[in-house]
């Protein structure tokens, strides 16, 4: 989940990208149409790290556009294939294929992104013997799914205070990010980078939706020790739905025992096609005819609603794997098991 610093400290690109992605493809067709190759290299580039837009974001862009949204707390979109569709649009052949070769070089400076070349045990070896606070910030910058293996690897009783740490981390100038990830990588010798990114809640719950269930315990436990508030905001932000496509079909059919038609219905609203194959594959033929004419006769739902069912169906599974009932291994892990 990418998320962009103090809105008020948002760079011209970066607040283009906001307002453009929040108007739609079309729009932003027209607009980048009249742009130059540079101003629209920088704003591809921005536009691909935006996964989600907050109120925040929206009210230091456009008091306009924040009242069409008020009451919603972000809203989804997806930088990667937004980004795409708009240029794909816009040009055609070389001029194309220049803005997203452009935007994979920059993403490829992005701060440790070697470490998906280095041994995961290695890695947290020399981690490990730094300061909690650096371990914090290195976590936080490098891609979620690696530093999800290496909050798992490092010992139980650091697990929290490192975890806690990410979500209070403040902005971090590149200088340090490219000074600390220069030093790491030539110690474990060899791969680029340069960059950087704040942690913060967001950023931990990237992280925790990738570890285990037992390193997830201990770090919402130092958290909920810490500040209730935060574990709160924490869990609600833990959105592991579509995770779910990849678990066992027994494990879903015992999900969806406790699971509430009207749930069910609002959930899908937004589901990939991969998820809703899953759901439909666990129901009676009947069961599923009902749910595709529910969702086929469903007008407009607010964002919040349907967040809300599909945590109420994550918190099913999580109560079913705490009784023993299944087993729901870390996201995009292999290991999972009934």
């Amino acid at each position: 989940m990418a998320e962009i610093s103090d809105p008020e400290k948002m760079t011209g690109a970066k607040k283009a990208a906001v307002f453009l992605m929040s108007m739609g493809e079309e729009y932003t067709t027209k607009v980048i149409e009249k742009l130059n190759d540079a101003e629209i290299k920088d704003l591809a580039f921005e536009m691909s790290k935006i996964d989600f837009i907050t109120s925040e974001m929206l009210n230091s862009v456009s008091e306009d556009f924040v009242s069409r949204f008020e009451g919603e707390t972000k809203m989804v979109v997806e930088g990667g294939s937004f980004i795409k569709n708009v240029v794909s649009k816009t040009f055609k052949g070389d001029k194309a294929e220049s803005v997203f070769k452009d935007v994979e070089n920059r993403q490829r400076s992005l701060p440790f992104v070697w470490s998906r070349d280095v041994n995961i045990g290695t890695l947290a070896g020399y981690i490990e013997g730094e300061h909690p606070q650096t371990v914090a910030m290195i976590l936080a910058n490098m891609p979620s799914d690696i530093a999800s293996e290496i909050l798992m690897a490092v010992p139980d009783e650091k697990k929290g205070d490192i975890a806690l740490r990410i979500a209070k981390l403040g902005q971090i100038s590149d200088e340090v990010v490219m000074d600390v990830d220069k030093a790491l990588k030539n110690e474990l010798s060899g791969a680029v980078g340069p960059g950087g990114k704040a942690g913060g809640v967001n950023v931990l719950v990237d992280i925790i939706n990738g570890v285990d269930k037992a390193t997830e315990d201990i770090v919402m436990e130092k958290v909920e020790e810490d500040s209730a508030e935060m574990a709160n905001d924490i869990r609600k932000m833990m959105f592991v739905f579509e995770d779910m496509a990849g678990i066992d079909d027994r494990a879903m059919r015992e999900i969806l025992k406790k699971v509430e038609g009207q749930q069910l219905t609002y959930a899908l609203k937004t589901a990939s096609d991969e998820m809703k194959d899953k759901i439909f594959s666990n129901l009676s033929q009947r069961a599923g005819e009902m749910l595709k004419d529910d969702l086929d006769s469903m007008g407009p739902v607010r964002l919040a609603e349907v967040e809300e069912a599909q945590q109420a169906i994550v918190r099913a599974a999580k109560e079913l794997e705490a009784d023993g009932t299944i087993v729901l291994g870390g996201k995009g892990k292999d290991d999972v098991l009934v």
